[in-house]
């Protein structure tokens, strides 16, 4: 049996900007764009233009894409012709081959916020789509409040839709513009158009995550017959977000009934870059990548009890439902107070290093976890100190360096102009094995944020400024992420800091340190780092 089409829509370039927080640049909507068309989405929306300058700047580059690159814009406005009217005017001007127009499919939106009568409204979708379609666009209509509409006047929010079909929509899109909607109502309602007279081949589905339903509804839509999906990349969207297209793609690709049922733009190829995209995007916004989200999450396949990992040890597939490599995505054993030996086995021969069932070590290293988590440590996500741990409890760790001291100073001040400068600066002396001392300066200045220009940051770069024969290992690692935690108040108040950091190779790691100086703290996890990047590397290596 043949597969139907099903249509991705994304709106991560238009919708998605209207997060709050969020203001993509021109160059930034290019490289989304550039991911998005990679993947394989139908269509690509890339904002409205003439509503702001980077809109306008981005629809003049013309990106060259597979997927149908659309505008935005709303319907004509009562009094003007679709030809006369500027605001319509700028979207067609925009060149794109389709267009989506908003328009009001809620009797009381209409008689209240624009002030016009239900007839002038029907007018308006009807001329605007018939003046796209006569302009040969593809044009899609999206059904504004549609939902909430069909609840309060069924036959409104009929006839709104209806004029846009009838008037030469390509795509009709039912949105749920407030988000409150349920997926059996939905369900229903996009049946019930659908017996009315637009095929589901012409019907898109829009929704939002108030209720945290938005995928739901979205795959309720298509239940019920609805071939297009709109969504954007990490759920981005006014208030609490769109359907979130990193969970809907894998969703229809991978499960039944849809892997079955429906062919989309995406295949599995494309599908093992989608954790890569996801990142991408949140690297692009600079926030930090929701752990739990589904499929791409970095805990979306975390087991950390130790039944689960014993279980996954024999067959992955008792704790997951897909295999992560198939979205891009790693499986991950962590390490805590809660492991047990298999979790520590499985995290240990992911490290390279294989241990017997039942070797005496292995009681050793989760006792060691266990002391050092009451002192405040975690090495859920601080893999790399974790192995560290582990080599020095099986005999193996190294020592490639010591450090004999460190000094960190930071100075606000006035300059000689008045302005106010924050400097700081650190000197770190290391012997190596070979009997060899070095000592690293280090200043910056005009500095506030710790985690990149402030203390922290200088005591990085002496640290790693002068390593002797290690040198030529070291120079390409990278401080990404820096999370500080208070684990526990008061005078004896602990702190616990967490580093992420990069290397030219691709690989990332984690490490903590513990103090109740934070900069303390952060030496501790710096030096964890380079001790973790020189034992990759350590074959022919001095140690002491």
């Amino acid at each position: 049996m043949s597969k139907e089409r099903l249509y991705l829509y994304d709106t991560t370039l238009r919708d998605g900007q209207q997060t709050q927080g969020v203001q993509f640049a021109t160059s930034e909507k290019a490289q989304i764009a550039a991911v998005l068309d990679e993947m394989g989405v139908d269509y690509i929306e890339g904002g409205w233009p003439g509503a702001n300058p980077t809109d306008s700047e981005f629809f003049e580059t013309k990106p060259k894409l597979a997927a149908t690159f659309t505008a935005f814009g709303m319907t004509k406005r009562v009094g003007m012709s679709a030809e006369n009217d500027d605001v319509l005017a700028a979207v067609i001007n925009a060149k794109t081959p389709a267009v989506c127009l908003v328009g009001k499919t809620h009797d009381f939106h209409v008689t209240t916020a624009l002030g016009i009568t239900l007839p002038e409204n029907i007018e308006n979708i009807a001329k605007s789509v018939a003046y796209l379609v006569a302009q040969g666009r593809e044009a899609l209509f999206d059904a504004e409040h549609f939902f909430d509409g069909y609840k309060a006047n069924p036959a409104y929010a009929l006839e709104a839709v209806m004029a846009a079909y009838a008037a030469g929509a390509r795509w009709v899109v039912l949105c749920d513009t407030n988000g409150g909607a349920l997926p059996r109502e939905v369900y229903e309602i996009t049946k019930a158009v659908i017996a009315a007279g637009i095929p589901g081949d012409y019907l898109g589905i829009h929704t939002h995550n108030d209720t945290e339903h938005a995928v739901a509804n979205s795959l309720a839509a298509v239940d019920a017959g609805a071939r297009q999906v709109q969504g954007t990349l990490n759920g981005l969207g006014e208030r609490c977000g769109n359907a979130n297209l990193t969970t809907l793609v894998p969703t229809l690709l991978l499960k039944e009934p849809y892997a079955s049922q429906f062919e989309i733009g995406v295949n599995r190829d494309a599908l093992a870059g989608l954790t890569r995209a996801s990142r991408m995007l949140d690297d692009i916004l600079n926030r930090v990548p929701m752990r739990q989200a589904a499929y791409v999450g970095a805990s979306a396949f975390a087991h950390k009890a130790g039944l689960h990992a014993s279980a996954i040890l024999k067959n992955p597939t008792t704790y997951e439902h897909v295999e992560p490599s198939v979205v891009g995505n790693e499986r991950i054993i962590p390490m805590s107070n809660q492991a047990g030996q298999s979790n520590l086995r499985k995290r240990l021969a992911d490290a390279g290093l294989a241990v017997e069932k039942g070797d005496a070590a292995l009681g050793e290293i989760l006792n060691r976890i266990k002391e050092r988590e009451a002192a405040g440590y975690s090495y859920d996500t601080a893999q790399a100190s974790f192995e560290l741990l582990a080599r020095d409890a099986l005999g193996l760790g190294q020592r490639f360096f010591d450090v004999e001291r460190y000094r960190v100073i930071s100075e606000r001040r006035r300059n000689a102009r008045g302005a106010t400068v924050v400097e700081s600066e650190a000197v770190v002396t290391v012997q190596l094995p070979n009997g060899a001392k070095t000592t690293s300066f280090f200043k910056n200045d005009h500095a506030e944020d710790m985690s990149d220009e402030g203390p922290v940051n200088a005591l990085w770069q002496a640290l790693k400024a002068d390593l002797g024969p290690y040198q030529g290992i070291v120079s390409d690692v990278r401080l990404v992420d820096f999370k500080v935690r208070i684990t526990n108040g008061g005078t004896e108040a602990v702190t616990r800091v967490i580093i992420d950091f990069e290397d030219d190779a691709g690989r990332r790691w984690a490490t903590v340190g513990v103090s109740a100086n934070i900069v303390d703290a952060s030496f501790e996890a710096l030096l964890d780092a380079l001790n973790w990047k020189l034992a990759q590397e350590s074959a022919g290596l001095s140690v002491f």
